[in-house]
Formats: structure tokens, C-alpha cells, sequence
């Protein structure tokens, strides 16, 4: 998350790069610093990897670290090296985790800011998959209002508020505005879900907008409608959409169906403020006390 956070703060020398040299806020040091203690941690726990190699190879269980060392040098000649299975790594960490649990994060505190939501998702779950069990991933697609509740949860609070940046190679005009070559593009993924030229009602949480009979009931994330790109679109859309996805979905309906979830003692709204950052993370953390909803076979 310090990652995420330190490369979304303003700084100083993006816009004036002839400062870039004396680092006056202190950003790159700090982002060298956090890239230092994520090396240090990916060498750590490659170096535990290697030492048990041989016990997977003979069980046949190769995971996706022995796949990449074992195609070090591959018949075409192309290598892999260390550095490019770290870079794999880092990518794997920083794109797929604190992206996704933002958004499981955002997903709850509306929820229990919005009690019917949570209740109509708790319904859904207990008719679909029961009580005397735990979610699966097979049971998502019978479970519209879950996705619905993730798909707003995007809208209304992308992950990466920012698309990645891009850049022109040449002069262009778009849509009437003049884009110089060499200029670093982002697309502000956070105001076009709140935009209300395309949304109804933009700043309500409202997950019954994607259901069937809802207006935005053809609308996915995935890339192919623009009013909502989480995950970017193009090209260059995220690599890891589909897991990033069934990641929120499982993750949330997990939380929501295994628990009852409430406020603790003494505060009575969910503070939804945002901060900033390359992520965008809840200002307080969301505090909750829960107890569990299923039946006791479903937590062996």
C-alpha cells in the first residue's frame, strides 16, 4: 500500500522536470525506499522457494516460479533471468492485491452505510448457496446482485482512481483537444464514474442500476463500455481483469455471507472519505465487529 499511496501524491518535479534533480518532497527517496524492502522481501522468500524445488519435483507440483526458472533458457534462445521473475513477481503483488482488496474495502463500508444493501446480498447468498456451507467460486454466476454490488463498488470507487499513464509518439488532435508529441496521457477513470451525463443519480450507491431491468443493465467493466473501466480499455487494458474480478466477487461474498457485520460500539455513520495516492484507499480504515451467520459445519 505504500507503494500505491507514495506514487499517487502530487510532486512537484511531474510538472517542472528541471527540479526532478533535487527531489524537494523527498518522493523518490521514499519510493526507492519501499522498492528496496520489496526486493529485499522477494529475494527472502525466492531463495525459501528454491530450497524446496526438489521436493515439488518429485511430488509433480511445479507452481509458477519453477515453470519460469525451469524456461531460463529456452530453445529460441530467449532468456529469463532473476530480475525478470522478481519484475513478475512485483507486478503480480502490486496489481492484484491492494487494488482488489480497496474495493472489497469501498464495497463494505457502503453496505453497511446502506443496511438494505447488505441485507438484500445476505438474502441472495443464504437462497443460492445456503448456510450449511461456504461460498464456491461456481456459485457467482447465479448470484446477479453480488455482481451488481461489485460493479458499483467500481464505479463509485475505482481502485486506481488514474488509468496508467500513456504517451503520444506524435501530434494529434482529439475530440477538438490538441495533443502534443511526447505528452504523458491518463484517462480520470474516478470522474467518469461520476459523471452525470452517464449516470444516474452518479454519487448514490445503487447496485440495482446494473441489474437486469436496470439501466445500465448491459454495462461490464471489462473494458468494452467506457462509462466504466476500472480495468482500463484497448491494448493496454489490465491483464488480470478476469481474476481481479472473480477476486472482488469472491472475496466479498465471502465476507458477507460467512458474517454479520456491524459498527462498533459508540459510532453511528461509516466515515467515506477518500485519500490519495496511485490507489485510492479509505482516509480511516473501516472498523466493524462481526459474528458469524453460518452453521458451524461451515467454519471446519
Amino acid at each position: 500500500m505504500s507503494l500505491l499511496t507514495g506514487t499517487g501524491l502530487f510532486n512537484i518535479s511531474d510538472f517542472v522536470p528541471a527540479l526532478s534533480w533535487m527531489d524537494l518532497q523527498g518522493v523518490q527517496a521514499r519510493l526507492r525506499r519501499v522498492h528496496r524492502q520489496f526486493d529485499d522481501l522477494i529475494t527472502k522468500l525466492l531463495a525459501e522457494h528454491a530450497a524446496t524445488a526438489d521436493d515439488r519435483a518429485r511430488e509433480g507440483r511445479l507452481d509458477f516460479v519453477d515453470k519460469l526458472r525451469a524456461s531460463k533458457d529456452d530453445e529460441d534462445g530467449e532468456t529469463i533471468t532473476e530480475i525478470n521473475i522478481k519484475g513478475l513477481i512485483f507486478d503480480m503483488f502490486t496489481a492484484g492485491t491492494d487494488t482488489s482488496s480497496v474495493i472489497v474495502e469501498w464495497a463494505m463500508a457502503e453496505m453497511m452505510a446502506n443496511p438494505s444493501i447488505m441485507a438484500r446480498t445476505q438474502e441472495e447468498l443464504d437462497r443460492v448457496v445456503g448456510r450449511d456451507r461456504r461460498l464456491e467460486e461456481s456459485d457467482i454466476a447465479d448470484l446477479p446482485y453480488l455482481q451488481a454490488v461489485c460493479k458499483e463498488a467500481m464505479r463509485l470507487h475505482p481502485s486506481t482512481p488514474l488509468s496508467l499513464p500513456h504517451f503520444s509518439f506524435q501530434e494529434t488532435q482529439v475530440d477538438g483537444y490538441h495533443v502534443p508529441a511526447n505528452t504523458q496521457l491518463l484517462v480520470n477513470i474516478w470522474a467518469i464514474g461520476r459523471d452525470p451525463d452517464a449516470w444516474e443519480d452518479p454519487l448514490q450507491f445503487c447496485p440495482e442500476r446494473f441489474l437486469s431491468d436496470g439501466p445500465a443493465a448491459k454495462v461490464d467493466p471489462m473494458g468494452n463500455y467506457f462509462e466504466l473501466i476500472p480495468f482500463g480499455a484497448g491494448r493496454r487494458i489490465c491483464a488480470g481483469k478476469l481474476a481481479g474480478m472473480v477476486f472482488v466477487q469472491y472475496f466479498l461474498g465471502t465476507l458477507v455471507h460467512a458474517f454479520e457485520w456491524r459498527l462498533p460500539d459508540g459510532e453511528e455513520m461509516v466515515d467515506m472519505a477518500e485519500t490519495s495516492g496511485l490507489a485510492l484507499p479509505k482516509a480511516v480504515p473501516l472498523r466493524a465487529l462481526v459474528t458469524p451467520r453460518l452453521a458451524p459445519v461451515a467454519y471446519a
